[in-house]
């Protein structure tokens, strides 16, 4: 019985592993497939703060854009980061900074034609005892929201998640700026001492980049995402 197991978890791991394959050639032949990583704020729009650390949101974001941006890479597919260092999007810090940040997120967006667009962000709530992750979609995008329940659904079934989220309709402006599926991951609260722990640990940090890849990977392997996606772009977007 324990040989059969083993057997089976092997069998398993292949076919697995074969559908990444696949999933990653499809991408390489459909114009190597894009997803673009938005680490929310930046320069001096640092987002909430850890109630322990003082950490900035925005560090945060970009640490795990930078690992969720490798682990997509791996999986053969082109990644663009609408933040890739520190500072902001919105040139010289004047009145209106928050609103051409984002206007330059929406044209990278725009000019990607993406697959997917999963922009990062952590939670803050003034009940220190509310926890976990969430996930955002536009409510009237249905690729949003399959995008958002896949991602959604493997953030879930972490060891550390401790309460189970559904994923939520939000009106956000990186949801709303295009008709590519988008979703805004709130990898946690830094209102919460146990999120807080969690979120500035490295280690945790890959972890959740891998998981949000895998939901992300997920939605792309169902087909209508993958196989349909240059036709989406062009049929949603004239």
């Amino acid at each position: 019985m324990i040989f059969a197991c083993l057997a089976l978890c092997a069998a398993l791991a292949v076919t697995v592993g074969m559908c990444l394959y696949a999933l990653a050639q499809t991408a390489a032949g459909m114009r190597r497939m894009t997803v673009v990583v938005d680490a929310g704020h930046g320069g001096i729009d640092g987002g909430v703060v850890g109630r322990t650390t003082k950490v900035k949101e925005s560090d945060l974001n970009l640490a795990v854009s930078r690992l969720l941006k490798a682990e997509l890479e791996d999986a053969g597919f082109c990644v663009i980061e609408t933040r890739p260092t520190a500072a902001g999007l919105y040139g010289a810090a004047t009145a209106g900074y928050k609103r051409r940040d984002m206007q330059k997120r929406a044209e990278i967006i725009n000019a990607a034609s993406p697959v997917a667009v999963i922009s990062v962000h952590q939670n803050f709530f003034s009940a220190s005892s509310r926890r976990g992750a969430q996930v955002f979609f536009r409510a009237d995008n249905a690729l949003s929201e399959t995008l958002a329940c896949s991602v959604q659904t493997a953030l879930n079934e972490m060891p550390e998640c401790v309460v189970k989220s559904e994923a939520l309709c939000g009106d956000y402006y990186v949801l709303n700026c295009s008709d590519y599926p988008a979703v805004i991951v709130e990898c946690g609260f830094l209102s919460n001492a146990e999120d807080e722990k969690l979120l500035t640990s490295s280690a945790y940090q890959k972890r959740i980049a891998q998981t949000i890849a895998a939901g992300t990977l997920a939605f792309l392997a169902t087909g209508t995402a993958a196989s349909g996606a240059v036709s989406f772009d062009i049929s949603q977007r004239e």
